[in-house]
């Protein structure tokens, strides 16, 4: 199993850099960027210092979306960075949630996500490249010929079977072993389905950890499962309680949350905020289950379990305060393990 990180974008860049430095030498490979850019700083700035300071670290966005920038404007940035760092650029993609929600738009199609990978992997690549919201041919010819990796967020049903017949990989937002595994099964399967070897195929598991007190990790981290709460509430309204297309223990998380009165609204100006009111409904319990928690042997073994469902990547979310001191747990307890 590999490991990274994810940065909010509030960081300002000398602390951004010193910890993108100090993972580098701990033995993470990724620093990934939430990319949502009216809740915090653009974050392409903020990759391209890391870039800059670093030799080994990839980065990208985790994750960008079909509808926020033009998508040749996106093209030219992903192969910017992908050409001037060796390659160490990598594509997370969604259909886009808090940086179109927060200003009053919707999310993109499932298709035209879809559209959206082939064609950005395309011009990256070098290709001719013909989209829909531009008429004439796009195609960067001082591209290097590199095949981006893209990696698809998903929950739902439909999200798996897209991620599973588009991208490179999967992206799942907590850390529940079984989980995981369900929903890396439904990805993997529709690929399959329509003839595509998924043999190389990823599945990245991101989520806030905590190495401590669980009271306190608790209290640090129970923002991420109403974030979650958030998105998969969604799914459920789309498919049902009943359907039987999304795991029991999700539907029954999204019983107790409506029984909690979340449905009220979710402040998008709180997302993914650890002084969030968004999750005042939030048990330890869950939290535990969609994050890691306690003490360096505890995150071993939930993290073995991780790897065990076929997770190949886990990525921290780096927002809960102690960031430099969470790095220096894992580089000297927790990473060596999995080596």
């Amino acid at each position: 199993m590999k490991f990274g990180i994810t940065f909010k974008g509030e960081m300002n860049s000398q602390r951004s850099i010193a910890i993108a430095r100090q993972i580098e030498i701990a033995g993470f490979e990724y620093a990934w960027f939430f990319d949502s850019h009216i809740l915090w700083r653009d974050c392409y700035h903020q990759m391209a210092r890391v870039l800059e300071h670093t030799t080994k670290i990839k980065t990208g966005p985790l994750v960008t979306n079909p509808n926020v920038r033009d998508w040749s404007v996106a093209a030219s940035m992903f192969a910017t960075l992908s050409v001037e760092n060796q390659n160490r650029f990598e594509l997370a993609v969604g259909r886009g949630d808090s940086s179109m929600r927060v200003m009053g738009k919707r999310p993109a199609t499932l298709d035209r996500m879809a559209e959206f990978i082939h064609a950005i992997k395309g011009m990256v690549r070098g290709d001719e490249v013909t989209y829909d919201d531009c008429p004439s041919p796009v195609k960067l010819e001082w591209a290097n010929g590199y095949d981006l990796p893209a990696w698809v967020a998903a929950y739902g049903p439909k999200a798996l079977a897209c991620a599973g017949e588009h991208g490179d990989g999967l992206v799942v937002q907590l850390s529940d072993p079984d989980l995981c595994k369900w929903f890396s099964n439904q990805a993997i399967q529709a690929g399959e389905k329509i003839g595509r070897d998924m043999s190389e195929f990823k599945v990245l598991s991101c989520a806030p950890v905590w190495v401590g007190d669980k009271d306190l990790g608790y209290k640090q981290t129970k923002w991420f499962p109403a974030m979650v709460g958030n998105h998969v509430a969604d799914v459920v309204e789309k498919y049902g309680l009943d359907s039987g297309l999304i795991p029991d223990s999700l539907t029954q998380y999204i019983e107790n949350r409506r029984g909690a009165n979340a449905d009220e609204g979710y402040n998008y100006k709180e997302h993914a905020n650890k002084e969030s009111d968004n999750s005042d409904y939030v048990s330890q319990e869950i939290t535990e289950s969609f994050c890691i928690l306690g003490e360096p042997s505890e995150h071993i073994e939930k993290l073995k379990k991780l790897e065990d469902s076929g997770v190949d990547l886990f990525v921290i979310y780096l927002t809960n305060g102690e960031e430099e001191r969470i790095i220096g747990e894992y580089a000297e307890h927790i990473i060596p393990h999995f080596s």
